[in-house]
C-alpha cells in the first residue's frame, strides 16, 4: 500500500485547519451571547447553598496554602495575597468567562512551583523574587494568548487520556496530604508537647468530622431530608467552625496555639512592601529573558490544569447544555495571570477538586417532556425526570465576592483566629475528597482483593495481572513526579506530566494489549479510546485500499480494451475513469 500523504504546512493554516488563527476564539465569541443573559436569570436556594459551600471549600484551602507560602516564600506571599487573588480572579471569571462552572484558586502544584522558584532566586540567582515572578507570569500571559489564538485545545487536549489525568489528580491528593504533614511539623517546632498533641487531634478531628458529615444524605431515615442535605453541603464548614471554636473553650484556652498569619491592614504581607504593585521593569534584562523558562512551565501547568478542570465539571453526568469556551477562557486566564504578577500576588487557575464539587452542589431534578414519533407515525409525548446542574454565574460570582470581602482588616482578623491544625485537617479532607473519586484508588484495592472476588473481565482479557501492572505503573510514576517536586528540579514537574501524553500513545501500546488499554483508559475530553480511533482509521484505510485496487483493476481493463480499439478511444476512456475516481 502506498504511504499516505501528509498535509502540507500551509493547509493547517487554511480555513478549518488545526492552526487556523482565531478559529476557536471566533466560535467562542459567537457562543458567549447565546448563554450570557440566561446565566443571570436562574437564582434560587440551591444556588445560594452552592455559593456558601464554594466559599468555604475555596477560601479555606486557599488560606491553608497561604500558611505554607508565608513560610516558604520568605513572607512575600501570605494570607491577604492568596485571598486577594482568589476573590479578584473569581469575580473576573464569573463575569467574563464562557464556562462559569470552572472555579479558580491558588493550587497546590503552583504553590510547590513558587516555593522552588523562590528558593532558586534566594540561593542561586541572588535576585528579588517578586520581579522575577512578575516577568514569569507576564511571559505566561502572552503564551496563553498564543495557545488560544492557534486553537491549542484541539491539538493538545484531544490527545490526553485518563492515564494522565488520573496521575495528575493523584499527585494533587499527595500534595494535600504532604502539606498537612508540613503544617504539623511546623507546629511541633513552635508549640509545647501538649499543644502539639492537641494540634494532631484538631487536624484529624477536622478531617474525620467533615468526612462523616459529608455522608449525611445516606443517613435516611434519620433527620428530615433538608437537614441531611444541609449537613452534607456544609460538612467542611461545620467541622472547621467546631475546631476553630474548641481551642477557646475551657482548659484548652490555656494551651499555646499557632494560628494563621494575617495582615492587620490592607497592605502586602511583606514588611518591605507598602502597596500591591511590583516594579518589575527594574529587573536586569538578562533575567527578564531567563524568566521565559518558568513562564513556559507555568503556562504548561495552568493550561493543563484549567482545561482538565473545565472538562471535569462539564462531563455528561452533569447534563450541561450551554456552549463552553476553552479558547476564550484561556485568554482570560492569561490576562488574570499577568495582572496577578503585576500586583505581586499568586495567580489563580482552575481548581481540580473544587470544579466538580461546584457542579455536584448544583445538581437538581428537572422534568422534561419529550415529543416522540411512534412506529405507526403518530406523535407521542413522554415525561422524563433527569438530573442536571444549574448553569448560571451567580454561585461563582457570590462566592468570589464573599472571598474578596475578607481582604478587609476586620474580616482578615477573623481568619487570623484559625489554628494551623485546622488548616492541616482541611488539607487531609481535601486530599481524601480528591482521592476518593480517583479510579487509581479502586484499582489499588483490586491488588488486595482475592481473584475470586474481583469483578468479571471481558472475554478478551484473561486475567487481572496486566491491569494490576498498569495501576502499579501509575502509582510509581506519580511517586516519582512527587519526589521530583521536593528537589531543585521541582519547577519542571508540569513538563513531565505533559510528557505522559506521548508516553501513553506511543509506548504503552507495546507493553499492554489493546484490550487491556481499552478497558482501563479512555480519552479525557471526548468519547472513546485511542484504540477505538485506531480501529476506525484502519477500517478507513482498508476501504480506501479496496477502492484504489478496484479503480486500478478497472483502469487496466480499459487499457486492455484500448489496445483493441486504437489510441484515441483508449485516451477518452482513461479520462473518464480518472474523473470518476476523483469524484
Amino acid at each position: 500500500m502506498p504511504p499516505r500523504s501528509l498535509p502540507s504546512i500551509t493547509s493547517v493554516f487554511r480555513k478549518g485547519g488545526a492552526l487556523r488563527p482565531f478559529r476557536l476564539l471566533r466560535q467562542d465569541w459567537r457562543n458567549l451571547p447565546k448563554r450570557y443573559l440566561s446565566d443571570w436569570k436562574v437564582f434560587n436556594q440551591l444556588i445560594i447553598a452552592s455559593s456558601v459551600y464554594l466559599f468555604f471549600t475555596n477560601l479555606l484551602p486557599g488560606i491553608t496554602f497561604a500558611s505554607d507560602l508565608y513560610v516558604l516564600t520568605g513572607k512575600n506571599w501570605g494570607t491577604i495575597e492568596v485571598v486577594f487573588s482568589t476573590g479578584l480572579c473569581g469575580i473576573i471569571f464569573s463575569l467574563f468567562s464562557i464556562q462559569p462552572l470552572t472555579i479558580l484558586g491558588v493550587t497546590g502544584p503552583f504553590s510547590i512551583l513558587a516555593e522552588n522558584i523562590f528558593s532558586l532566586c534566594e540561593t542561586s540567582f541572588k535576585i528579588p523574587f517578586l520581579p522575577f515572578m512578575a516577568w514569569s507570569l507576564i511571559h505566561a500571559a502572552w503564551m496563553h494568548y498564543l495557545l488560544a489564538i492557534f486553537n491549542a485545545h484541539n491539538w493538545t487536549m484531544r490527545y490526553v487520556t485518563t492515564f494522565s489525568t488520573e496521575i495528575f489528580s493523584l499527585l494533587n491528593s499527595i500534595i494535600y496530604f504532604h502539606k498537612a504533614v508540613q503544617e504539623l511539623q511546623r507546629a511541633q517546632d513552635a508549640l509545647s508537647f501538649a499543644a502539639f498533641l492537641y494540634s494532631i487531634i484538631g487536624a484529624v478531628g477536622t478531617c474525620i468530622v467533615a468526612i462523616f458529615l459529608s455522608s449525611a444524605e445516606s443517613w435516611k431515615p434519620l433527620f428530615h431530608r433538608y437537614i441531611r442535605m444541609g449537613l452534607s453541603e456544609y460538612a467542611a464548614a461545620i467541622s472547621i467552625i467546631i475546631f476553630i471554636s474548641l481551642p477557646h473553650v475551657g482548659q484548652l484556652a490555656s494551651l499555646d496555639k499557632e494560628t494563621l498569619q494575617v495582615s492587620k491592614s490592607f497592605r502586602p504581607t511583606s514588611p518591605d512592601r507598602t502597596i500591591f504593585f511590583v516594579q518589575f521593569w527594574h529587573l536586569p534584562v538578562s533575567w527578564v529573558f531567563a524568566a521565559l523558562i518558568p513562564g513556559l512551565i507555568i503556562t504548561t501547568l495552568f493550561f493543563f490544569d484549567h482545561e482538565v478542570s473545565s472538562i471535569i465539571c462539564t462531563i455528561s453526568r452533569y447534563g450541561t447544555r450551554k456552549p463552553g469556551g476553552f479558547a476564550w477562557d484561556i485568554v482570560l486566564l492569561g490576562t488574570t495571570t499577568a495582572l496577578c504578577g503585576i500586583l505581586g500576588i499568586p495567580p489563580a487557575n482552575g481548581l481540580l477538586p473544587q470544579a466538580p464539587l461546584h457542579s455536584e452542589s448544583l445538581m437538581h431534578e428537572e422534568k422534561e417532556t419529550l415529543h416522540l414519533v411512534g412506529s405507526d407515525g403518530q406523535e407521542m409525548t413522554e415525561a422524563r425526570v433527569s438530573r442536571r446542574v444549574y448553569e448560571q454565574r451567580w454561585s461563582h460570582f457570590l462566592h468570589a465576592i464573599g472571598i474578596l470581602c475578607f481582604i478587609s482588616p476586620p474580616l482578615m482578623h477573623v481568619l487570623g483566629l484559625t489554628p494551623t491544625s485546622v488548616l492541616a485537617g482541611l488539607f487531609l479532607f481535601m486530599g481524601e475528597q480528591s482521592l476518593s473519586v480517583n479510579p487509581i484508588l479502586f484499582r489499588t484495592f483490586y491488588l488486595l482483593t482475592p481473584p475470586s472476588e474481583l469483578p468479571k473481565l471481558p472475554k478478551s482479557i484473561s486475567s487481572y495481572i496486566p491491569i494490576h501492572m498498569y495501576t502499579v505503573t501509575q502509582i510509581i510514576i506519580t511517586t516519582g513526579i512527587f519526589t521530583i517536586t521536593l528537589t531543585k528540579a521541582g519547577p519542571a514537574f508540569p513538563v513531565i506530566i505533559i510528557a505522559l501524553v506521548p508516553l501513553r500513545l506511543h509506548l504503552m501500546n507495546r507493553l499492554w494489549s489493546r484490550d487491556v488499554l481499552r478497558y482501563v483508559d479512555a480519552w479525557a475530553c471526548r468519547d472513546g479510546t485511542p484504540e477505538d480511533d485506531e480501529d476506525r482509521e484502519k477500517a478507513g484505510l482498508d476501504v480506501e485500499l479496496q477502492v484504489r485496487n478496484g479503480s486500478e483493476s478497472e483502469l487496466n481493463d480499459v487499457e486492455r480494451r484500448g489496445k483493441e480499439d486504437g489510441p484515441e478511444p483508449m485516451m477518452l476512456r482513461r479520462l473518464s475513469v480518472d474523473g470518476e475516481k476523483e469524484g
